[in-house]
Formats: structure tokens, sequence, C-alpha cells
């Protein structure tokens, strides 16, 4: 009976995820009442994007998502002036 030195290693690529949650590590905009729901309850949420989660994380620790951003944008804009027409 022989012993070999020689060993044959494989690395393991796999992807194996730390934690539950939103991974792109964004804070999205949720109507305030959902949010709270689901912090709560443990249900799932729609943020303006799409995104759907359950959130799980203080959002002040992530940027916000430039998607969510860009719709809130959109639906609060308006002339400055609502009489000047612009």
């Amino acid at each position: 009976m022989g012993f070999s030195t020689e060993t044959d290693v494989r690395e393991d690529r796999r992807t194996v995820p730390t934690d539950e949650g939103d991974h792109e590590r964004f804070s999205h905009y949720v109507q305030k009442e959902k949010l709270t729901e689901a912090m709560v309850m443990g249900t799932p949420v729609v943020a303006l994007c799409g995104k759907v989660w359950v959130p799980s994380r203080a959002p002040e620790k992530f940027p916000v998502c430039p998607d969510c951003k860009e719709i809130w944008e959109s639906l609060n804009d308006g002339p400055s002036d609502p009489g000047s027409g612009e």
C-alpha cells in the first residue's frame, strides 16, 4: 500500500448569499403605510421602480435607488410657478 502526496483540489465557485434581502444595496421608495406593515408582518413590498422584496435593513445606510428617485422626481415635477405655463 502506497501513499501519494498529490491531491486533487477543486475550487467551489458557487455563489452563496450571506443573508436574505436586497443584495443591490439600495434604499427604495415605498408607500410609508406599506413599509410599516411589511416591517411588522414580514410581507413583501413593491418599490416605485418595481422591485419586490421583504425589507429587513435600515434604509438610511444605503444610497437611494436611482430608478426610484427618478420616478419620484417625475411625479413631483411641475411648473415652479403654476401661472408661468412652463
